[in-house]
């Protein structure tokens, strides 16, 4: 009877063993069919919406992705093609989301345009306040501030140089009280800041250091003071401004 109990113990015990390898083995072959499917059109990113670009068009949005082939969604890094998507000239930021089984969502965060700088050739560059080089065109662009530097921009989805910074920081920055009469930033030899009035009158600026202490001498002035066109006024050293004539 003890090699009988035995015996059944260890049939059933085989039993168990072979359905734990029958288990393994359907499971084994199911996940290979799907790593198999994956890799298939099916799963490819076929349908790719694109959210937030106007200037660039959603054929360039998804190559820029790596998406022009429809690579399959399992191979996908989303954050290498959002990476790709904002080295497009417009993009100042692009998130990319998988969505099973064939779909691709970016959503772009394009950069505004806020100054212009001429160009060789009568061309016109179009340049967001980080510096980055949005566009170029052979008419001036319309509302923008004009941007003086001391080397011409480079093409579309380039970035101004580091001597350009310095400008840089006072045309971000300019305050409400009067950036509205600003017609030109221009970074002189040195490292020197001048804006340019509507009046017109010139500002001297300096370097980009004590930057509000300096606005709050030229609002002082233009608020205050008799000013005549051609005059300059001079706050390179704050709360120590000067004016003098032509």
């Amino acid at each position: 009877m003890a090699r009988r109990r035995t015996e059944v113990t260890r049939e059933a015990g085989r039993r168990r063993l072979r359905v734990l390898l029958v288990g393994l083995i359907g499971t084994a072959v199911v996940v290979s069919i799907w790593l198999v499917l994956t890799q298939t059109p099916i799963f490819g990113a076929r349908a790719v919406t694109v959210v937030g670009a106007t200037h660039e068009t959603g054929a360039q949005v998804a190559a820029a992705a790596g998406l022009a082939h429809h690579p399959p969604l399992l191979n996908l890094n989303t954050g290498s093609a959002a990476r790709g998507v904002e080295r497009l000239p417009w993009v100042r930021s692009a998130s990319v989301s998988v969505h099973w089984p064939d779909g691709v969502r970016i959503v772009v965060q394009e950069e505004v345009p806020r100054l212009v700088m001429a160009e060789s050739g009568n061309h016109y560059a179009e340049i967001s306040t980080d510096g980055r080089v949005l566009a170029t065109s052979t008419t001036r662009p319309a509302g923008l501030l004009a941007f003086g530097g001391p080397a011409l921009p480079g093409p579309a989805g380039s970035s101004l140089g580091a001597k350009d910074e310095i400008g840089l920081a006072v045309a971000s920055t300019l305050p409400a009280s009067f950036s509205g009469q600003v017609t030109g930033v221009t970074v002189e030899p040195g490292g020197w800041v001048q804006l340019a009035l509507t009046t017109p009158v010139v500002v001297d600026i300096g370097s980009d250091t004590q930057l509000q202490a300096k606005y709050e001498d030229v609002s002082a002035i233009l608020a205050g003071a008799t000013l005549h066109d051609g005059d300059i006024i001079d706050v390179s050293v704050p709360d120590a401004p000067t004016v003098t004539g032509p």
